[in-house]
């Protein structure tokens, strides 16, 4: 949450108040300041802004000072609510301080339409944004189309509201997708109009109010009992295909990596101090540059390599061969999850789907990481799992691995 207050910085008897904005975000705290326009004296600001007076002069300054003091804090926190909090900056403020005192004209070539803008804010960032969200914006976007030709009517930023939410949900769960999916992607649509607003466009006054309530699942991963069965798979049965996933397998579950970063890991990247083998890489998602230590059980598979990585293979082969990896180790406890099922025969239309199935069948190419997360909490602090991990905050790791506050206090009482 962001807040503004103005300030009088200045000796002289009459000057232009400051505006300081300050906000936390990412557990760390920022205040940046400018100068306004809205010229005031010393004597005014420090002895009559804030106390009642009977003098009709002094009343109407103080209504019509809190007036315009209203409306410059309202427009910036409104720019602020549009923007990503990493983005702003003293530079940032001063443009909307600019940009109040002289309002730019909407740009006639800026898409009114969602569907449109979405194209429009991709181009717009086209050196920030990924290639992964590039292709989940694409999703959504087609999806949209889809909802518009159902509704006969185009969806305008401006009508993105409380209704249009319900309305959407409603079409997404005629098409069964999961709570989760229509609660993210209300989540980044926000984010397009929010951007818009910051152009200029008019958006609703619901928007910043929309939400979806994110259903709660089950996380599944690998114990250490579990890394061990696939461990002692015995190797008659296993393809050279099968042993070289296996070996990325056990590599995810012991380093902690997404599947982008591992599968690219190579010989190359590792360097050694003092006896110990390190790891340098720079993550795909994030842009952080990782140094992390290799475990025992990592270096086993480099020693039986020759000191090499398994072969690279693509994440889909990956994720399919792992499934069969899996179902070798006899991983076949009923566990609760969700799987990506046909919705109907030779529909074509795949749905994540909630149930009880072997254990193998909801094995992925994700499971690796979040095992490393579940088997070492509370035996690695919390702060180097995070940094191996590379989640932002201890609330987010704690989220991924599934504790909650009651599994908290739970384990709190072991210290007692």
């Amino acid at each position: 949450m962001a807040s503004v207050n103005f300030l009088y910085r200045s000796t002289k008897d009459i000057a232009n108040l400051n505006l300081r904005l300050l906000f936390r975000y990412n557990g760390k705290d920022y205040v940046f300041g400018v100068k306004t326009k809205f010229e005031v004296s010393k004597h005014y600001w420090t002895k009559q802004h804030r106390k009642r007076s009977k003098d009709i002069e002094i009343t109407n300054q103080q209504t019509e000072t809190n007036t315009e003091l209203n409306k410059i804090e309202n427009y910036i926190l409104k720019a602020f609510s549009s923007i990503n909090p990493s983005e702003v900056n003293k530079d940032w403020l001063q443009t909307q301080i600019d940009n109040y005192y002289n309002p730019q004209k909407q740009d006639k070539n800026v898409p009114t339409n969602l569907i449109n803008y979405i194209d429009f804010y991709v181009k717009y960032r086209q050196h920030e944004i990924k290639e992964t969200s590039k292709r989940k914006y694409n999703v959504i976007k087609h999806k949209l189309q889809r909802f518009e030709k159902e509704r006969k009517k185009q969806i305008l930023i401006k009508d993105v509201n409380e209704s249009f939410k319900n309305e959407f949900v409603n079409f997404q769960k005629k098409e069964m997708y999961a709570q989760n999916t229509m609660q993210k992607e209300i989540a980044i649509i926000k984010t397009f109009c929010k951007h818009a607003r910051f152009l200029g466009l008019e958006t609703s006054p619901q928007l910043d109010d929309l939400k979806l309530e994110k259903e709660k699942v089950d996380k599944v991963y690998l114990t250490l009992s579990d890394i061990e069965k696939i461990e002692n798979i015995s190797k008659d049965k296993l393809t050279e295909s099968l042993e070289n996933a296996k070996d990325w397998l056990i590599i995810s579950c012991y380093s902690g990596q997404r599947v982008s970063d591992f599968l690219r890991f190579t010989d190359k990247q590792i360097r050694i101090e003092d006896g110990r083998h390190l790891i340098e890489f720079t993550q795909k998602k994030t842009g952080k540059n990782m140094t992390v230590p290799l475990h025992p059980k990592i270096l086993e598979i480099l020693g039986k390599r020759n000191g090499k990585f398994p072969y690279r293979i693509s994440d889909q082969k990956y994720n399919d061969y792992i499934k069969k990896v899996c179902k070798l180790a006899k991983l076949n406890d009923l566990t609760k999850g969700s799987k990506i099922l046909e919705t109907e025969p030779k529909s074509g239309i795949y749905r994540k789907k909630q149930g009880i199935y072997p254990k193998w069948e909801l094995v992925t190419s994700h499971i690796g990481r979040r095992s490393f997360a579940t088997n070492f909490y509370g035996i690695i602090p919390t702060t180097y799992l995070i940094y191996i991990t590379g989640h932002s905050t201890e609330t987010m790791f704690l989220n991924y691995i599934g504790k909650s506050n009651k599994d908290l206090a739970l384990e709190i009482t072991n210290y007692f």
